[in-house]
């Protein structure tokens, strides 16, 4: 992996860039011909800028992030902000095992309060039929790992814990919930409901730390900004909407489900009864330091990586080998994109920079007469 840190970058040509960072062909393309193959009723591919986020070291190790966003400003601030972080040592981060979670609903179950245990005696045989539904998984390493029972009222929710190794892991979850569910029902009695997976996968949480020694003049605005976040939850749903302006334009990029990492990680911002940001920012020893834990399913086979050759290409450049390095990676554009962000508020705010951007925008508009 080349050195992130490529000063100058915005002022060369688009042929230099792509040039420098080896960006063939294929990067950020999708043909009509597998568009059409991927969805329905296709007449065409929207298209993105895709852009390279620039100066991110992430345990140790360079990176380069493509990002595709519309939006002015959000890649050249995380950056800047990934440089000051790089000053610190740079980004730390760890993933817990990529474990997803499909759920069997049941409705109107006799006994409620002694599912739990009727599921104990039959659990091994339940995990063994959601392994025969995934085979390949399962020959790969992973498989069903675990089972737990939820009472919500006469309602009982099953849920079976998948080890779904570099995928992101959906569709293994549905056909282990479809496989299971009868069994399950014969188990506990009641009428089946959903099986499906859930989207808040709380046992695939990501962690990512940054330490900005100096670099960072309104250090004590952005902590002030962050009380404000954990005081206010109208504040906090902008504050985590930054965070997610840098892992959105990866996730994209390198096409991911990113309305799936959406909806996990604002549940999960809202677990304790009130919704809260996603990170903190703090002063200890004399360093600005900020802590993102959020929930990430992510995935580096099966999916649109699996016929999108843009983005595969765009996940060959970005050079992780696991789905558990690319949430770490995507976490700490999240937590760079959200420091960004709050240092151009707490100075002279956030429209200087945006709106310099936006004006390039506006120039190609009016070029092109609209």
């Amino acid at each position: 992996m080349m050195n992130s840190r490529i000063p100058g970058f915005y002022r060369m040509s688009l042929a230099e860039r792509r040039a420098l960072v080896a960006a063939g062909d294929q990067i950020g393309r999708l043909p009509v011909e597998v568009a059409d193959r991927m969805s329905e009723n296709v007449v065409g591919c929207h298209g993105l800028p895709l852009s390279v986020g620039l100066n991110f070291r992430v345990n140790g190790i360079d990176r380069l992030l493509p990002m595709a966003i519309e939006e002015p400003s959000v890649v050249a601030a995380a950056s800047r902000a990934a440089l000051m972080v790089r000053g610190g040592g740079g980004f730390t981060g760890e993933a817990d095992p990529a474990i997803m979670t499909a759920q069997v609903q049941l409705d109107a179950v006799p006994d409620p309060a002694g599912a739990s245990a009727r599921l104990a005696g039959c659990q091994r045989e339940i995990l063994a039929v959601g392994d025969r539904s995934i085979p390949s998984m399962v020959a790969r390493g992973g498989g069903c790992r675990d089972l737990e029972t939820r009472v919500l009222d006469d309602m009982v929710v099953v849920h079976i814990h998948v080890d779904v190794g570099n995928a992101m892991g959906a569709n293994l979850c549905d056909t282990v919930a479809e496989a299971t569910a009868p069994m399950i029902a014969a188990c506990v009695g009641g009428r089946l409901g959903l099986r499906i997976l859930t989207n808040l996968p709380l046992r695939r949480l990501v962690r990512v730390s940054a330490r900005v020694a100096d670099g960072v003049a309104c250090a004590d605005g952005v902590v002030r900004a962050t009380r404000f976040a954990e005081a206010d939850p109208m504040r906090a749903v902008t504050h985590n909407k930054g965070i997610m302006n840098g892992i959105d334009a990866v996730a994209l990029a390198l096409g991911q489900d990113w309305r799936a990492i959406e909806a996990g990680a604002h549940a999960f911002a809202a677990m304790g009864g009130v919704y809260r940001p996603l990170s903190s920012w703090r002063i200890e020893g004399g360093a600005l330091v900020g802590r993102l834990e959020l929930p990430l399913a992510v995935g580096t086979v099966g999916g649109a990586i699996g016929v999108h050759p843009g983005a595969r290409a765009a996940l060959a450049l970005c050079g992780v080998e696991s789905a558990g390095e690319l949430a770490v990676v995507m976490a700490a554009a999240g937590l760079a994109s959200n420091l960004a962000a709050l240092d151009a508020l707490a100075g002279d705010g956030i429209q200087r920079g945006h709106m310099r951007l936006h004006q390039r925008r506006l120039e190609v508009s009016h070029a092109a007469g609209v």
